[in-house]
């Protein structure tokens, strides 16, 4: 429920000689929350959580709470159980997050509502504090820089046999809730319901151990080693198969939740199977694009940038739009692994709707280059594009490229590698650990706007 479940008690607005002065950047923080439209946004996500959420069951967290404490958690960094304890032990944050006197959400009421935002909700929250910084004259739109990074999900270093183990792992104790809900038990055989994380867990660690010897016995060792995990998954996917067509004639919500688990996990863990095959056994080359990297989180991508000391990473690309003024006007979680000249023209086009006009300068690395994406920025009125292009140039680009506004552009496009990592340390954008394409969606929208915010009120605050 959306009602208020108390009615706040101010206490420092009762007694005077309790009130106390809040930082000047935290103090603008709380005005520029007090938006109508931020509300609005985030109490019709909110309401879809039940049919009856707005006018039947018992009074809930006020908007405005939820709304806060989520900022205050992606603006520390924190987690929800510490978001709870600290604002529970601050009288300014509880304060600032409405709570007053009031008992402060546990944190999973806190994850449960958080939730319900969908990804839709905070593109449009963020083009609404996009707004609000155009308004106070925090940015105007003159400059656009663009770059992309990697956002990683929240899994372990992916391995053919580990990623079997996680498979036999997740589908035995889905197995196990199953055989508490089948009514016929005795129709599906004896060996239906059999656990396998013993034996799979035993003999991935005799491969982990041959892996760190040389010789044709170690290799041996770990070409036996495979074909018999390879056994054991492959028959955990058929006692996951037969036993979800029984419990899928069972009409309870228990039942139809584990009969979810044991065809999607099934279904992965054979893609698994297949993959193992192909590399151990036919020593075939498995594209990257066709690779499963993880059962927890299968939409995790295998990246590939080049960095030292991270030349492979395993996540989300994310690509930002920066104004001048520090503030980020876009973020987009691409899906696969596009060439970032594919960017920039969304980039541009969301920059012309968001200002009324393009931008002055748009500068990228040399990842960004192409004819196409000058031309097109031309032709959208930019009168300084910054692309540089990568490889050979002849001796017109490279006196177009030596001109003085060129160089100007790219050292202010360098900046954004900075705010890239503030985003990454402060905002913990480094990894995800929220689960699924919409978790990680929440989890960088909600970095940016809070980042936004902190901007904003910096700006702002006197």
């Amino acid at each position: 429920m959306l009602r208020d479940r108390y009615d706040p008690v101010n206490i420092f607005e009762m007694v005077p000689a309790l009130s106390f002065t809040i930082e000047p950047v935290l103090a603008r923080l709380d005005d520029l929350l007090d938006e109508d439209r931020l509300f609005g946004e985030v109490r019709a996500d909110l309401a879809k959580r039940y049919p009856q959420t707005l006018t039947n069951g018992r009074p809930s967290t006020p908007v405005e709470v939820i709304l806060r404490m989520l900022v205050i958690k992606h603006l520390h960094g924190w987690s929800y159980e510490q978001t709870e304890r600290w604002v529970s032990d601050s009288l300014v944050l509880r304060q600032f997050c409405r709570v007053y006197l009031a008992p402060v959400p546990d944190d999973t009421t806190l994850i449960r509502w958080a939730k319900l935002m969908r990804p839709e909700t905070l593109h449009r929250l963020l083009d609404h504090v996009v707004a609000l910084a155009r308004s106070l004259k925090v940015t105007r739109g003159r400059k656009l820089r663009v770059d992309g990074t990697v956002v990683e999900t929240n899994i372990h270093h992916p391995t053919d046999s580990t990623l079997l183990r996680d498979g036999v792992r997740v589908l035995s104790r889905a197995l196990k809730r199953a055989k508490q809900l089948v009514r016929d038990v005795t129709g599906l055989g004896r060996d239906a319901f059999r656990d396998r994380r013993r034996s799979m867990t035993r003999h991935v660690y005799r491969i982990t151990k041959a892996a760190r010897q040389r010789g044709q016995a170690a290799e041996q060792a770990m070409q036996a080693g495979y074909r018999t995990i390879l056994a054991i998954a492959a028959a955990s996917v058929a006692q996951a198969r037969a036993v979800s067509e029984a419990v899928g004639r069972e009409t309870s919500k228990a039942a139809a939740k584990v009969a979810e688990t044991l065809e999607r996990v099934s279904e992965l863990t054979q893609k698994v199977i297949s993959q193992t095959t192909r590399r151990v056994e036919a020593h075939e080359h498995v594209p990257a694009n066709e690779k499963v990297v993880s059962v927890f989180e299968p939409h995790t991508v295998i990246i590939r940038k080049g960095r030292i000391g991270h030349e492979t990473e395993f996540g989300r690309g994310v690509w930002l739009d920066e104004a001048d003024g520090g503030i980020i006007t876009r973020y987009a979680v691409i899906a696969g692994h596009p060439v970032d000249s594919a960017q920039v023209t969304p980039s541009l086009d969301h920059h012309v709707a968001a200002f009324g006009r393009p931008p002055r300068m748009v500068a990228g690395d040399r990842g960004t280059y192409s004819a196409a994406n000058e031309e097109y920025a031309t032709a959208k009125g930019v009168r300084q594009v910054v692309l540089p292009k990568p490889g050979a140039k002849s001796a017109q680009r490279e006196a177009h490229e030596k001109q003085p506004w060129f160089g100007r552009g790219r050292r202010w496009r360098s900046g954004i590698e900075g705010r890239i990592s503030v985003l990454k340390r402060r905002y913990k954008l480094r990894r995800c650990l929220n689960h699924g394409e919409d978790g990680m969606e929440r989890w960088v929208g909600w970095g940016v706007i809070a980042h936004d915010l902190w901007v904003i009120a910096r700006a702002t605050a006197r």
